[in-house]
Formats: C-alpha cells, sequence, structure tokens
C-alpha cells in the first residue's frame, strides 16, 4: 500500500465519521412527533378528513400537529378515526 493510498483511505475514513455524527447531531435535534394529528385533504378549506394518533404510519403528507381537546372536538364532530392506529381508543371515546 502506498503512502498515497493511506492518505485516501485515512480521509475517506475521517469523511465518513464527520458524516455519522452530524446524522446523530440532526436526530437529537429533532423534535418529537405530535401526540395527535388531523390528516387534510387536497383543498386547503376542506375540514380534516381523519384523526390519528402521533407517528400514525397511515397519516398523509398533509397531517397538522394538534392537541387532545381539538382531537376530541374533531373526533365529536364527526371526523373519522384512523382504523390503524386507533385515535378514539386511545383518547377513551367509544362509540
Amino acid at each position: 500500500m502506498s503512502v498515497c493510498d493511506l492518505a485516501r483511505t485515512r480521509h475517506w475514513i475521517a469523511e465518513e465519521e464527520r458524516k455519522k455524527r452530524e446524522r446523530q447531531t440532526g436526530e437529537a435535534a429533532r423534535p418529537a412527533p405530535p401526540d395527535w394529528l388531523l390528516e387534510y385533504g387536497l383543498n386547503r378549506d376542506a375540514p380534516p378528513n381523519a384523526v390519528h394518533v402521533g407517528g400514525c404510519h397511515m397519516a398523509g403528507k398533509r397531517s397538522k400537529g394538534v392537541d387532545s381537546d381539538t382531537v376530541r372536538r374533531a373526533l365529536a364532530g364527526g371526523v373519522p378515526a384512523c382504523t390503524h392506529c386507533r385515535p378514539d381508543t386511545e383518547l377513551g371515546i367509544l362509540d
């Protein structure tokens, strides 16, 4: 192995370690997911079309984090609960 190869390898290792530190810093700084989500449709002015527990894999990209009182009002107002994460069961609201 030549000196040039060794220098290139050390540089590559240093770069990979730097990238790893950056990923770890970014993950540590990431805010926690919201406890509850309201999912909206394509129309910006449309009412919400589903309620989810925060972090639900079925929540779409047009979801907004809200508090539990807002979720309770939405469920009472007829917004359907997600059938996967069951936010109504989590809140103790049963039909």
